[in-house]
């Protein structure tokens, strides 16, 4: 191997590294060091970044017409993205081959010269896991910073983000949503995007099934909607920073401005309302009355004094508070009282 590849996987290795510490410093230098426990194992960070030192590249036809031209794993590869970006090179875009994130194979083509693909088949896959990354049993961070090596700033996401965000820190890797070798598109339409989430997101997947539910299932609207899977500054990861601000890109006539409000800072649209489903019209958690005595103690109505016992217990709140998401009409204490 040249010395200028060695410089240069050292180059990159040096700046990847400086990108992983220098979220630590501030203006006034160098912070102080915490203690921590690494999302992978520290011995696994050179062959997760840049493969063996020693190793050099040896392009993809050693990898798909020396081995796995009977697999359906080359197939799968040239109709992906990556394949066609190899194919389509004039493109501009970056191209991107098995070593790329498999990393570079001359250790392993030494390793298995000679050997018999079906007599020697354990020899060979052990050399594989012993020369390449052992993709499949990488923790998920390490599989996913693989892929952030080139989606960082080419991404539509922001990096910080989705280090903080929920899919990170559970374990989720890039990998778990994005079908790396078989899909000729590696950004899901919109309707598969909602079927994968639900493979995890079961009791939300249930939840769409309920009498009252956003039409997810129907093909409506996608969780990709409302949500944005790899992070943002929200903690569940809305696409914007509050739920109102969320549910008003499509619910525009309940967020007004109105002159009366329910107060912003103690309520949210899930204070009253679930927003993947519910047993009960219009998405509430609770029968109407039920749901606003949650907040609302019982008080006397001079406007039912003259209705019966009986009917006034089953008098409900919105019979007289329509408009509850707002008003511009005073009520007789000078405040807003949703009236209609």
């Amino acid at each position: 191997m040249n010395r200028k590849s060695v410089l240069m996987k050292l180059a990159l290795l040096g700046s990847l590294s400086a990108a992983i510490f220098m979220s630590g410093c501030n203006s006034q230098g160098v912070a102080k060091l915490k203690k921590a426990t690494p999302i992978i194992p520290i011995q696994e960070y050179e062959k997760m970044l840049l493969g063996k030192l020693t190793a050099d590249y040896v392009g993809n036809e050693n990898c798909l017409k020396g081995c796995h031209d009977h697999d359906k794993l080359a197939l799968d590869f040239k109709s992906s993205t990556m394949g066609d970006q190899l194919i389509q090179s004039s493109s501009g875009m970056m191209i991107v081959d098995c070593e790329s994130c498999h990393g570079p194979g001359s250790e392993l083509m030494d390793a298995i010269q000679g050997l018999d693909a079906k007599k020697d088949a354990s020899e060979i896959i052990k050399a594989h896991k012993e020369n390449l990354l052992d993709l499949p049993n990488l923790p998920a961070g390490a599989k996913s910073l693989i892929c952030l090596k080139c989606h960082t700033a080419n991404a539509t996401f922001n990096i910080h983000n989705w280090n903080g965000g929920i899919h990170a820190g559970n374990e989720v890797s890039c990998s778990d949503c994005h079908p790396i070798h078989g899909s000729s598109d590696l950004i899901l339409p919109p309707r598969e995007t909602s079927e994968t989430c639900m493979e995890c997101h079961i009791e939300e997947s249930a939840k769409f099934s309920l009498p009252s539910h956003h039409p997810v299932k129907e093909g409506k609207i996608y969780c990709t909607d409302c949500h944005d899977p790899h992070g943002t500054e929200n903690p569940k990861q809305l696409r914007r920073m509050t739920e109102r601000e969320t549910c008003g890109r499509c619910h525009t006539e309940k967020t007004g401005p109105f002159l009366y409000e329910h107060a912003d800072n103690t309520e949210t649209c899930s204070t009253c309302h679930s927003p993947h489903g519910s047993i009960n019209k219009s998405m509430l958690k609770l029968p109407v009355t039920f749901l606003c005595k949650q907040c609302h103690g019982e008080h006397r109505n001079s406007g039912t004094d003259d209705i019966s016992e009986k009917s006034r217990n089953y008098t409900r709140c919105t019979d007289c508070h329509s408009s509850f998401h707002g008003t511009d009409t005073p009520g007789v204490n000078t405040g807003g009282a949703f009236t209609r």
